[in-house]
């Protein structure tokens, strides 16, 4: 159900002017912040499992980023040819780049065809075969044979609206179980305690301007990626990583931020997301020469390798003067050979993106696109339960009580240096199953919980009063968009040590030039000049971590293209980097933690590294 402020007393914390805010508190079991796919499905396993359970989310459920997840989500059934979960673990492996943890990755895959199912059941609308069962389209780097094979058609797909089907379906299981919703609530920090337990969070009523504090024994973050850092993103406005800057200043590490996923196909100009399954469903990219490019760059799996290679592959393409357009600046993605029935029936929704925002009649001629920001591999460093890890006396696994993290918000680390397409529905729904499945066994419904610790809103409130009451001469729209053009010309698909350097002196200036934000309405009430702010709060540590964590690691490994350090280094760089940041003295510190080079069960073999080609 929906539901507003449930309990309360006033609580207290100076602002600038003298004033106080008042506060209404509200007591849980559970605490999910956010409700996309990940926190959807954690809030339906919680819920389930009789714990009362809140979601808070800044944004109306069915408007979570989730919807706009277009091309599908992989399990191995095996509906359209051979297939197993073992052939999709390998490929996942492969496609990080061998910098995902193992057990994790094998967690992921035995457990997808189980998690698919379990959406089929409760209702998601999947386009099917011709004898009833669940279509698979294959997807870049999904392979048969432990690689040796054909492509794979393990991309479960509802034509290309599988996130938007899957987004509305676990939105009314949620409330099919209860679940209390807090809609248009932003979650300013997190309350610790002096053990370094996560207690619960602080939020800022949108609607009314009212500030409510959640006490709970589990706060789960399922607040997403940090997309908008950059200046061409296929993300929302709203995919802003407010749960991983939480994190941060909670004096918590991120890991492995430096690995941040171009799509291939954005619309050139728009950033507009064409899916991978466009060139699953037999598209396929040109050049300005009108030649099939990737052919020269992965010969046995060409327009279907994976993402980063097909980005690396354009950008080279047009750096090289082999562009399309006057500008010779992008490329050509042609479904136009396509047949129009087989376009209506298995990507409408391209189809009318091209439309709207390139201006393309698919049927007829061409998309341009361009390599486009579209996904964060790192994130909240968890285990595979989803509880959150930290380094602690020589420990690198050490589980923070009271937290989890999960979907893009968390690093598990499944994906690695580079995510294989169609992985990030499946990382939504195996571990937000997993972290209700945990949650269920280390939380008692209905525990009297400790009273909260002393001033457990005043960083939260005292965040929120000083941007509240900012008065600099930088208003939040020129400072975040100095912010993203530093990201987008100094952390982008190729890389050198000149380029972040320079990006690092500057992401630095950004941050530092924070302190000069100015906000013009000092209401409490829909004052979208304050959440900009705070959103770009939140977004600038993440840049600078990013950006930092990009400048130390000297190799190419996925994702992460160094012209400078061309060749993956497993010796020296086989390692997560963790990030931490100094918020008085704005200095980012970077830390390491082993790669898991180990399986969760004997079911499957540790899968040696080698050269990843395709």
């Amino acid at each position: 159900m929906v539901t507003n402020a449930s309990a309360g007393h006033n609580g207290a914390a100076p602002g600038q002017n003298g004033k106080t805010y008042p506060i209404t508190d509200h007591t849980f079991d559970v605490v999910v912040v956010g409700a996309g796919g990940a926190g959807l499905r954690a809030t339906v396993g919680c819920s389930q499992a009789g714990l009362r359970t809140a979601c808070v989310t800044k944004v109306f459920p069915t408007r979570s980023h989730t919807v706009a997840a277009q091309g599908g989500v992989a399990a191995s059934l095996g509906n359209m040819g051979s297939d197993n979960w073992k052939w999709h673990m390998y490929d996942t492996v492969k496609g990080s780049d061998w910098l995902g943890d193992q057990d994790a990755i094998e967690y992921l895959c035995k457990n997808a065809p189980q998690a698919v199912y379990e959406l089929e059941h409760w209702g998601v609308p999947f386009s099917r075969t011709e004898d009833g069962r669940i279509y698979q389209r294959p997807f870049g780097g999904m392979t048969t044979d432990f690689g040796k094979g054909p492509p794979a058609q393990r991309t479960c797909a509802a034509a290309d609206r599988t996130g938007h089907a899957i987004l509305h379906t676990l939105y009314g299981q949620a409330l099919r179980n209860q679940t209390e919703f807090f809609i248009e609530f932003f979650a300013i920090d997190l309350i610790m305690d002096e053990d370094g337990r996560c207690v619960g969070v602080v939020c800022l009523k949108l609607d009314d301007g009212t500030i409510h504090r959640f006490r709970a024994q589990m706060v789960i973050l399922a607040t997403g990626g940090y997309g908008r850092a950059y200046f061409s993103a296929t993300s929302a406005h709203t995919c802003t990583g407010d749960g991983n800057a939480m994190v941060l200043r909670a004096g918590l590490p991120l890991q492995d931020m430096e690995f941040v996923q171009f799509h291939p196909t954005g619309i050139y100009g728009a950033g507009c997301l064409i899916t991978e399954g466009a060139r699953g469903e037999g598209g396929y990219l040109t050049n300005g020469e009108g030649e099939r490019f990737m052919e020269r760059y992965a010969p046995s799996v060409k327009d279907l390798a994976p993402r980063d290679m097909v980005s690396r592959a354009m950008t080279m393409e047009v750096r090289e003067g082999r562009g399309v357009g006057r500008n010779k600046d992008h490329i050509f993605l042609h479904l136009d050979h396509l047949d129009p029935a087989v376009l209506h029936e298995r990507l409408p929704g391209i189809s009318e993106s091209a439309r709207i925002f390139a201006g393309v009649d698919l049927t007829r001629e061409p998309i341009p696109v361009i390599p486009t920001v579209h996904y964060n591999m790192g994130g909240i460093p968890t285990n595979y339960h989803g509880e959150v890890l930290r380094k602690k006396d020589g420990d690198p696994d050490v589980i923070v009580p009271g937290l989890m993290a999960i979907g893009e918000a968390a690093c598990v680390s499944v994906h690695g240096a580079n995510r294989l397409g169609s992985n990030s529905l499946i990382d939504l729904v195996v571990f937000g199953r997993a972290a209700g499945l945990k949650a269920a066994q280390v939380v008692t419904p209905g525990t009297k919980q400790a009273d909260l610790p002393k001033g457990s809103a005043e960083m939260a409130l005292g965040r929120l009063d000083r941007f509240r009451n900012a008065s600099g001469a930088t208003p939040t729209a020129e400072i975040r968009l100095q912010m993203q053009k530093v990201m987008q010309a100094n952390c982008a698909v190729y890389r050198t040590g000149e380029t972040l350097e320079e990006g690092s002196k500057l992401i630095h200036e950004v941050w530092g030039g924070n302190e000069d934000i100015g906000i013009a309405d000092r209401s409490l009430i829909w004052n979208s000049d304050l959440v900009e702010a705070l959103e770009f709060d939140n977004l600038i540590v993440q840049a600078v971590v990013t950006m930092d964590g990009a400048n130390n690691r000297t190799e190419s490994r996925g994702a992460h293209a160094r012209e400078d350090y061309a060749e993956r280094d497993d010796k020296a760089w086989m390692k997560h980097t963790l990030a931490t940041i100094d918020p008085e003295s704005k200095e980012v510190s970077i830390d390491y933690r082993p790669v898991h080079s180990y399986t969760m069960s004997n079911d499957m073999q540790y899968i040696e590294p080698k050269a990843r080609v395709y």
